[in-house]
């Protein structure tokens, strides 16, 4: 306890966000754009599966279900690699500029899922297909 009655944690540096802070800024800003950067995957698979429409229809299975839902999940975890961006900018003089260009990041990041995910819908699954046959 503090002189004053109150619990007191560590110290922050003058002028720095404390901890909880910050959490609640990188949590607010990543999960709310999880949201379009699935929708983007999602345009993507839906592009990919129209252009090529009579190839992809033996693929439509119930049994296509579980290893979509697996990609998924990679895809969602491979987006939390930005909280590790995050963790790398920890003071306070960094962290306002990163805050102002880590949509930067989000832009990118998003393009490279995209166009990975094209190319391994066509390269990967496109020829796994004709197992469904």
């Amino acid at each position: 306890m503090s002189p004053g009655g109150s619990h007191s944690a560590a110290a922050a540096p003058p002028g720095a966000a404390p901890p909880r802070s910050i959490l609640e800024d990188v949590v607010g800003y990543w999960e709310l754009r999880r949201i379009p950067y699935n929708l983007a995957l999602v345009a993507v698979a839906i592009f990919a599966v129209a252009r090529t429409w009579p190839h992809f229809r033996p693929a439509f299975v119930w049994g296509s279900v579980p290893p979509l839902a697996v990609l998924a999940t990679l895809a969602n975890l491979c987006y939390c690699a930005a909280y590790f961006a995050e963790a790398l900018v920890p003071d306070p003089p960094s962290r306002a500029v990163w805050r102002r260009k880590r949509w930067i990041l989000w832009v990118v990041g998003t393009l490279f899922a995209m166009v990975f995910e094209l190319y391994w819908i066509l390269d990967e699954i496109s020829p796994a297909v004709g197992e469904f046959r």
